[in-house]
């Protein structure tokens, strides 16, 4: 699963939307566009799973619309979806922001363990990127933007070391 399932999951924990709502809600919040192809079968996958339901609302003079309601397995999913990020999705920063953005919903050993798979994935990639520093030799503009890569990584660590007291609380 995607942080994008995550956001649209979270935008219906709120309460129930049509389509064309929720992806306004969406965009107003998170800034995410979301286009009709990535929205509507994300809606139909959690539907199948009976993670949503969807109602046809009358309309007056229109065909009904659908209105989509998350279920309690839907609030489960959210629940697991938010709590479990894999060594890849540690690397990417949308799929971590998107967890952390929604710490409320975890209990602190839960954001302990996201948050510690951020490091981990932070700390692999300064690896590497030392490693290539190390290999740039006279490369002047390579060594300048690895650089810069290195010190926004330390600084997300040092940031990630503070983030760890404020999950610890309730």
């Amino acid at each position: 699963m995607s942080y994008v399932e995550i956001v649209i999951l979270r935008h219906l924990s709120a309460g129930p939307a049509h389509g064309y709502e929720l992806r306004k809600r969406i965009e107003a919040t998170v800034g995410l566009g979301l286009n009709n192809n990535t929205l509507y079968p994300a809606l139909r996958r959690f539907e199948e799973a009976g993670a949503v339901t969807k109602a046809a609302e009358q309309q007056e003079n229109r065909p009904p619309r659908h209105v989509y309601a998350l279920t309690d397995l839907g609030r489960e999913l959210l629940h697991d979806m938010l709590a479990e990020l894999t060594p890849e999705e540690a690397g990417i920063e949308a799929e971590f922001l998107t967890r952390i953005g929604q710490f409320q919903f975890l209990t602190p050993v839960e954001r302990l363990a996201v948050l510690a798979a951020r490091d981990e994935a932070i700390g692999a990639q300064l690896e590497r990127l030392r490693t290539l520093l190390g290999r740039a030799g006279g490369e002047r503009w390579g060594r300048l933007v690895t650089g810069e890569l290195i010190r926004r990584n330390e600084a997300e660590q040092a940031w990630l070391a503070t983030m760890r007291a404020e999950a610890r609380r309730p």
